[in-house]
């Protein structure tokens, strides 16, 4: 006999949730101690073994996690299942969504602005939740902890345990289960233990590196003192201040044309791993509306002007420095930023003007002109306009971005937005792979429209916020720039009608032949295909 309950039920909705289980109720329990402890910390409680403490607290937060997941999910059968996420207070919308909502706030606001209230003394012994965490930032970097390795240790816990629970909820979907496998490795090792080992074993003056994040995600990179501290820490700072540039240039565009923006956004960056994991309860309150898409847009792809702008700024400030060193200078550096985007821009207008919407291309020759203007401006006068003061540009954007947007809105607020609101509206980064992936990337999802049903999972579990079906009922390929590739489109698909590929655009169903049915000559592609090319890839 299975081990799996039939589930005779047919209703569109599925059941209400059912109330919690004794199990369920003290991995509650369990977890809120752990929390207990680092909010009585935080009220400068002094624990007299903070190694003990520390261990006992992220251990019950882990615990909780795990054993409430494990009673979710337990009996059922494999695949994905609504349980009943319209139904659940904190998953739409409800006293508890606004509740987490806030409180998650709150500490991204006292995180990045008042760390003082968690007890960071720069200038003698942290108290507070600082100094629980100090023992074990010794161990790693040999230095006292601070609010950002506080949070590090946090996010890291996050993802790897609602990584777990990702796993065991999308356990029947081989692909879901390898990329929790990346998020949750990159996570550890490059964001986190790699960067505190790194200023223990090698040199104090080498800066705190995420080798994962790169510009324009990482906007600090090339600013002076980050430049100064490369080069003062000999070899290892140079090969890192070169790896950034050749991220840039040559390994993210190679990537993205090979496998789509999916490669950073869904299997290696820590933002997209947060919210595939801690946040995937939530995937269904993306904003599918027109309206949002527009935003979104004209939204994501300002930030990344305004962090083209800002790093030009930033690196011609720097070398305004001491400008005998260096063979660049800065008319020359001026004059190269303006060329490169120029030809850039000739180069898409020329091959890919068909394939850009109307706002698109207003919107390409928009910001072009401000950026050029602004440029040519500057070299004119040869005076500082006012976009072009880096530490304003720099501290505009930390604030109202880096924080603001990225931490305070688009973390704090999953149980109301989405899981992916950053992601969606504010990073710089996925606006720059977006626009690689939807001019030139391999990557694809194909659909078969004759198999679609239209229910609707693909786009309510988006947490992109594209309407999938509607592509799908057209048998279209889908690829919108903002898609990240998490594939969840797919594994929710009772029909097997989307597939994801990196594959040759030869030979796959177009969609203009698709009519009711899938009414498609298949003789044409069996003719076409060669039995010694490796199959499509996934």
């Amino acid at each position: 006999m299975s081990e799996y309950k039939i589930d005779h039920n047919m209703a569109l909705t599925g059941e209400p949730p059912k109330s919690l289980d004794t199990w369920q109720k003290l991995a509650v329990l369990i977890g809120m101690s752990g929390l207990g402890i680092l909010l009585l910390a935080t009220l400068n409680i002094n624990f007299p073994d903070k190694t003990l403490w520390l261990t006992i607290s992220l251990s019950a937060l882990a615990t909780g996690i795990l054993l409430f997941s494990y009673r979710e999910y337990q009996g059922k059968s494999k695949g994905i299942k609504n349980d009943g996420v319209w139904f659940k207070s904190i998953s739409s919308r409800g006293l508890w969504a606004w509740l987490s909502g806030i409180a998650l706030t709150g500490f991204y606001i006292v995180l990045y602005f008042f760390p003082q209230y968690l007890g960071l003394n720069p200038d003698g012994e942290n108290t507070g939740v600082i100094s629980l965490f100090d023992p074990l930032s010794k161990v790693l970097s040999g230095n006292p902890a601070s609010q950002w390795f506080v949070y590090g240790v946090l996010y890291t816990i996050a993802i790897l345990a609602f990584g777990i629970k990702f796993l065991y909820k999308y356990r029947h979907n081989r692909y879901e289960r390898l990329r929790t496998f990346s998020v949750m490795f990159f996570q550890t090792a490059f964001a986190f233990l790699i960067p505190e080992l790194m200023l223990r074993l090698n040199n104090p003056d080498l800066p705190y590196y995420d080798l994962k994040n790169i510009w324009p995600l990482n906007y600090y990179n090339f600013e002076q003192y980050r430049v100064d501290q490369f080069i003062s820490a000999g070899t290892i700072g140079i090969a890192l201040l070169i790896f950034g540039v050749l991220s840039i240039l040559v390994i993210t565009p190679i990537l993205t044309y090979k496998y789509g923006k999916r490669w950073y956004c869904s299997w290696v960056c820590g933002c997209g791993g947060l919210a595939e994991t801690a946040g995937d309860p939530f995937r269904h309150l993306s904003d599918k509306s027109l309206f949002a898409w527009r935003v979104e847009r004209w939204v994501v792809h300002s930030v990344l002007v305004f962090v083209v702008l800002m790093t030009t700024a930033v690196i011609y400030t720097y070398l305004g420095y001491d400008a005998d060193k260096y063979w660049l200078n800065r008319e020359f550096f001026l004059i190269s930023v303006a060329s490169g985007l120029t030809i850039l821009f000739a180069l898409i207008w020329y091959f890919k003007k068909d394939e850009l919407e109307k706002d698109a291309k207003y919107g390409a020759v928009t910001y072009l002109a401000i950026i050029l203007g602004l440029i040519v401006i500057h070299y004119l006068s040869g005076s500082n306009v006012f976009l072009f003061q880096a530490e304003t540009l720099r501290s505009t954007y930390a604030f109202l971005i880096g924080a603001i947007f990225s931490g305070v809105i688009g973390t704090g607020f999953y149980p109301i937005f989405g899981n992916r609101v950053w992601c969606r509206f504010g990073c710089p980064m996925a606006a720059i792979l977006g626009i690689q992936q939807r001019l030139f990337s391999r990557f694809r999802i194909t659909t078969n429209g004759g198999q679609c049903i239209s229910c609707g999972n693909c786009s309510t579990y988006c947490e992109m916020g594209i309407d999938v079906r509607a592509y799908a009922q057209k048998g279209q390929n889908i690829i919108r720039a903002s898609c990240v590739g998490c594939g969840i489109c797919s594994a929710v698909c009772p029909r097997g009608v989307l597939k994801l590929e990196n594959g040759s655009r030869d030979n796959r169903i177009n969609s203009d032949g698709v009519l009711l049915g899938n009414d498609v000559d298949l003789l044409d592609h069996i003719r076409d295909y060669d039995p010694t090319r490796s199959p499509r890839k996934e």
